[in-house]
């Protein structure tokens, strides 16, 4: 079975390290894994419920909606802005998780990662964006978990994929939220 993980990352900059690590999944995903990085969180408007009805939902919350529900599991991956989930991927659980308790991400796995400049590597962030996305509906797979702290130094020069310890931590990540889709009664 082939199993399709959408990975939605946090931070719009060209050379973000928490875009790095998802182009890294998208390389390092096992057989039988495809990761697909999604590209057009800049162009989703905020959630605003008055644009979310019937014909009006606008067309780039629509594509993304359409992603997630043609994915079979959703890859986080969050940096940490002021000690929290940045406005882009919480603006992206907004959309996704309507219309209530039928969702786009509703029942999915979810697995969220990430890297971040300080000591703890996002930890703050990534819990944040844990309970935004359980709230939302998704399966968050609670013992996935990588946070890469020092970004700024530790790939100043070197990207993830290139990095031996973390493309082995981003290779089990992927790994097992692959077998979680597999086997779901192990969720």
């Amino acid at each position: 079975m082939s199993v399709r993980i959408l990975a939605l990352v946090g931070s719009l900059r060209a050379g973000s390290h928490n875009r790095q690590l998802a182009e890294a999944a998208v390389k390092l995903a096992p057989a039988g894994a495809e990761v697909a990085l999604y590209e057009g969180l800049a162009e989703i408007p905020f959630y605003n419920e008055d644009l979310d009805v019937e014909g009006g939902v606008p067309a780039a919350a629509a594509a993304l909606r359409e992603a997630a529900a043609g994915a079979d599991a959703l890859l986080l991956f969050t940096p940490e802005y002021n000690g929290t989930i940045p406005a882009v991927l919480k603006n992206a659980i907004d959309w996704l998780s309507r219309p209530f308790g039928a969702g786009a991400v509703s029942g999915k796995p979810v697995a969220v990662i990430g890297t971040a400049f300080g000591q703890y590597g996002g930890v703050w962030a990534q819990d944040e964006a844990r309970k935004a996305v359980g709230i939302a509906g998704g399966k968050v797979i609670e013992d996935i978990k990588l946070s890469i702290p020092g970004s700024v130094t530790r790939f100043a020069e070197t990207h993830p994929a290139d990095d031996d310890e973390v493309a082995a931590q981003l290779t089990e990540v992927v790994t097992r939220l692959h077998g979680i889709v597999d086997a779901p009664a192990a969720v």
